[in-house]
């Protein structure tokens, strides 16, 4: 076992984390299991995490976090706030190659809503991607390039609805999802629908 740093040694048992909550599921994954995947003790574990449910939550907030990094760094060159929302639009963490473990993490989370702290947890990560999303909305809006029939929270909601069905639908792989016989692609009405021309 190699000595690591603290902070360290918790983003390695966080992705180890990930990669066996995506393969076998939150209840079905145990201690000992996360703690052989990363090479280390079970007491480690619980030198950096209260308990499995800790380093489950700890999981969905840093995941927040994360997304959050990424639509700040995809969003860094976009020229107006109409381009913004549309990069922001195609940018769904759920379909990207490093995101779809994390967020068939989450998703599983979802199944375990029953538990207090999992769903307080799920409350917080929606709700700060919530945010970001509104707020992008609202600088589209003052800038004349979003109507301003709808609120930027309902506007914020609705992309989010819209982002999770097509983040679940897209990896099962259903022939001609979310594009039509003429080549129209989903992404395409959402933007249509929302954006004036810029």
């Amino acid at each position: 076992m190699t000595r690591l740093p603290a902070a360290k040694r918790r983003e390695q048992l966080l992705d180890t984390a990930t990669d066996l909550f995506a393969e076998r599921g939150y209840s079905k994954t145990t201690t000992a299991q996360l703690a052989k995947a990363a090479g280390v003790t079970e007491p480690i574990i619980y030198r950096h995490f209260e308990s499995k449910r800790d380093l489950f939550i700890a999981l969905i907030d840093r995941t927040g976090e994360n997304t959050i990094h990424t639509w700040e760094r995809e969003l860094a060159n976009a020229s107006n706030p109409a381009e913004r929302l549309r990069t922001l639009i195609g940018t769904n963490p759920m379909v990207t190659d490093q995101g779809q473990g994390v967020y068939r993490v989450i998703v599983q989370a979802m199944t375990e809503i029953d538990d207090e702290q999992i769903r307080i947890a799920l409350q917080r990560h929606m709700a700060a991607l919530h945010a970001f999303i509104a707020g992008e909305v609202v600088k589209a809006q003052e800038a004349g390039q979003v109507s301003d029939r709808l609120s930027p929270e309902i506007t914020g909601w609705l992309l989010m609805h819209l982002g999770l069905g097509y983040g679940i639908l897209a990896p099962v792989g259903v022939p001609g999802h979310a594009r039509d016989k003429n080549g129209v692609s989903v992404r395409q009405v959402i933007e249509t629908l929302l954006l004036r021309d810029s």
